[in-house]
């Protein structure tokens, strides 16, 4: 059965920027040569790792030197079918999805 998580956009943030700070320190890459690498000042840098908050194209830029563009691009791309999301909260309390 599938588990509805329910999200708020600042959870998704926080997950967003402690998932490339840990690609970024995988790569032994300090916030510096990040910033030199893909265009976004340290600074900004350091903000996002710290909040979560950064705008969407430097965001996209920190990922396309730490992970795979492609796999962030997928995710605007149609779901497979399959389980369907519930479509309402009726669905959601009798585990109907």
């Amino acid at each position: 059965m599938r588990r509805l998580l329910l999200l708020d956009e600042a959870e998704v943030q926080l997950a967003y920027a402690a998932h490339l700070r840990g690609l970024r320190e995988q790569a032994k890459w300090s916030r510096e040569a990040l910033a030199e690498r893909s265009g976004v000042p340290a600074a900004t840098i350091k903000k996002f790792e710290r909040t979560g908050q950064i705008a969407f194209r430097q965001l996209l830029l920190l990922w396309q030197c730490l992970d795979d563009l492609q796999r962030l691009y997928a995710l605007t791309q149609p779901a497979s079918k399959g389980a369907a999301m519930p479509s309402s909260i009726a669905e959601v309390l009798k585990n109907e999805f």
